[in-house]
């Protein structure tokens, strides 16, 4: 099992949860698995429901394992063959932007990265609300390289 640690900084008005990885599969192969909104819960264990289609300009609704009471309603803002976009909220008051960014490199893998960065002038009130996003950073890299891994 690879040894994977998310890392989490945190500002009056900025809070950001970070992982990376190196994946033994090409940039297409993972973000064919990142994009394919009907397969994600079946490689996904941080995730509930994930309902849309993940393409540039559309609106995705997804429930994670984190608060399962809660639907995000996102919009995805990019997707480049190396690059995904993900948002929420409404700035300046709150916003959640998630990107998830694939490295090829040169012996055939590739280095993900997936980094949440909440801002706002609301966040000092909230922040505390929040629940602890390393581990579910953690496993959805896992999951997600174990996924990719697969022949």
């Amino acid at each position: 099992m690879a040894n994977i640690k998310a890392t989490s900084s945190a500002t009056t008005f900025r809070m950001e949860t970070a992982v990376a990885v190196n994946i033994k599969a090409s940039a297409d192969k993972i973000m064919s698995l990142l994009t394919n909104a009907s397969e994600f819960t079946k490689w996904n264990s941080t995730i509930v429901s994930l309902n849309g289609q993940i393409k540039q300009g559309e609106k995705i609704k997804l429930v994670s394992k984190l608060d399962p009471k809660r639907t995000f309603n996102l919009k995805v803002s990019a997707v480049t063959p190396a690059t995904m976009v993900w948002k929420d909220g409404f700035a300046p008051m709150f916003s959640g932007v998630r990107t998830f960014s694939l490295t090829p490199k040169s012996d055939g893998t590739t280095d993900f990265s997936m980094i949440e960065v909440f801002k706002g002038i609301m966040l000092p009130l909230i922040k505390g609300s929040l629940p602890d996003f390393k581990p579910n950073f953690e496993q959805y890299a896992l999951d997600l390289k174990a996924a990719a891994e697969k022949q």
